[in-house]
């Protein structure tokens, strides 16, 4: 199974399956990894492994509709079977959505169809439940709305912060990731 895998930051989830991959514990081809920006630490983890790289820099386009187009075009040519969006912070064009229709698969931190959006944690405490945790989805038209593939519940404590209920989520998302790759690809 060929996937590619898309970030914007740190790429702890993109770590996580590069160990898995490497271990043989986990039968997929990473063809690439791509970023929104050069600046990621994402894209270095993929360099420092290996892997094909690339970056579609929205900065770098007059106009929406053609970074869409050149994401669309980048990532095609590596003729994934699975698109990752993993810590992916840009909402792609419903043109890219189609043309990996069930076969764009997102990370997020909440169980969802609850918290959506680029703050799940922080709108999960907030909101004062006692259970949060991770989803990896198919990613459709919408903010986190697609059909949910796996989820795994965490519990809030007492004394969490925002940041270290984060982290335990990133913990439970990269092993929930690893497991769903792990499942499609026997698929």
């Amino acid at each position: 199974m060929r996937i590619v895998v898309l970030v914007s930051g740190s790429g702890s989830n993109l770590q996580a399956v590069l160990d898995a991959v490497a271990a043989g514990t986990l039968p997929v081809e990473i063809a690439a990894v791509g970023a929104d920006r050069a600046d990621t630490y994402g894209i270095e983890r993929a360099a420092a492994a290996g892997v094909e790289t690339f970056v579609v820099n929205f900065k770098d386009f007059a106009s929406r509709a053609e970074w869409d187009a050149a994401l669309l075009e980048t990532v095609a040519a590596y003729a994934p079977d699975y698109v990752i969006s993993s810590g992916f912070m840009r909402i792609v064009a419903p043109s890219f959505i189609d043309a990996f229709a069930g076969r764009y698969v997102n990370t997020h931190p909440a169980l969802l169809p609850a918290f959506p959006g680029a703050h799940g944690v922080r709108d999960a405490m907030a909101y004062g439940v006692k259970v949060t945790g991770c989803t990896v989805h198919y990613a459709d038209a919408g903010v986190d709305t697609g059909p949910i593939i796996a989820q795994t519940p965490i519990a809030i404590l007492p004394d969490d912060t925002e940041e270290t209920l984060h982290e335990r989520i990133k913990v439970a998302e990269r092993e929930l990731l690893i497991k769903v790759l792990g499942d499609l690809a026997a698929a």
